[in-house]
């Protein structure tokens, strides 16, 4: 099997590097967010069977954060490594983001980049996780009252002691890369990278080339708003945060899945679907991307992964272009309170 520009890979799926000193993994990888938190309620069995078929499949990297569920996503996976075969297990490789402040009422406090706060999030996530190490390590959003060389630096100590192998950054802007990059090896940055989510392609992704930084991109079917699936007059249960998201408000909504309208056009004349050419089009944007794609069932994990499967030369790139052209969305990928938490976006 091939990636979109020919990589070959096994198991089952083709590989690529996380920057100049991360791991290799497949080049998709599995977010697990929508399994604890976020978009409503999730069927435990279904999220650890698509776990499971996931590394069945040949996907390495699982991304998970400490406060999806308030732990309860660290424990799912934990369980799902457990069941799951031996061989799947080893190659498992998982991401954990860190420091966002939760209360008992599901509210959110702020983020702590402090070193003892970093080491203290790591602790508990070793326990949920039931491992010896997490593989990458990043806070989810850059503390803005500790400087980003503290943060990094304890990570470093966690690397040193063996309890971390790599460091990553999260919703990091290119002056915040260039610093935590001087302080010690970052093998990538997490940030939301899609048709309709463009902004890194001005300064930080030639940042991110510059230094040897891989990226995992998530978002990459914008939260299911390009995934093809998503209509105007679907219901959103309680705890669904696009409820609250701009691009899936009033006119914004209707702008947008007139977009997706325009790219399942071309779709189809590729005979696929609509996700599967916005995730080949995340793919096709470099060897250094690692797609993150949020499935939380067996079904629409099997979609996804075709994704894999699909070329898109020139003239399919152009024609997605003109669908689907940069700034093209309505609405901002956050509300103004979680925007304002963004270093990308300063």
């Amino acid at each position: 099997m091939t990636s979109v520009s020919g990589t070959p890979a096994a198991p089952g799926l083709p590989a690529r590097r996380l920057g100049a000193t991360g791991p290799r993994t497949a080049a998709l990888g599995l977010g697990c967010m929508g399994m604890s938190a976020m978009y409503g309620e999730a069927d435990r069995a279904e999220s650890i069977a698509t776990i499971h078929a996931a590394l069945d499949a040949g996907v390495t990297l699982l991304d998970t954060g400490d406060f999806y569920g308030v732990g309860h996503n660290e424990l799912l996976i934990g369980e799902a490594l457990r069941t799951a075969p031996a061989a799947a297990r080893e190659q498992a490789l998982v991401s954990v983001k860190f420091g966002a402040l939760r209360d008992p009422d599901g509210g959110w406090g702020g983020h702590d980049g402090r070193p003892a706060a970093v080491k203290n999030f790591a602790a508990y996530s070793l326990q949920r996780l039931g491992t010896d190490h997490i593989d990458i390590y990043r806070i989810a959003r850059i503390d803005p009252d500790v400087p980003i060389e503290e943060t990094v630096g304890a990570i470093a100590e966690l690397v040193r002691a063996g309890h971390v192998r790599h460091i990553g950054l999260s919703e990091a802007g290119a002056a915040t890369i260039r610093r935590a990059a001087a302080t010690a090896p970052i093998a990538d940055l997490q940030i939301e990278y899609s048709l309709i989510s463009r902004s890194i392609e001005a300064e930080i992704l030639p940042t991110l080339r510059e230094l040897g930084i891989g990226i995992t991109a998530y978002g990459v079917l914008s939260r299911g708003l390009i995934s093809g699936h998503f209509t105007r007059d679907r219901a959103l249960g309680p705890g669904d945060f696009r409820s609250t998201s701009p691009r899936f408000q009033g006119e914004n909504l209707a702008h947008n899945l007139g977009l997706v309208e325009s790219l399942r056009k071309i779709a189809e004349q590729k005979g696929v679907t609509v996700a599967q050419i916005a995730i080949a089009w995340v793919l096709s944007r470099g060897e250094d991307i690692v797609p993150l794609v949020g499935a939380r069932r067996r079904d629409r994990l099997a979609e996804a992964l075709g994704a894999v499967e699909v070329t898109l030369d020139a003239e399919d790139l152009a024609a997605i272009e003109r669908a689907v052209p940069p700034g093209a969305a309505a609405g901002d990928r956050y509300a103004p309170a979680q925007m304002s938490h963004l270093d990308s976006e300063r």
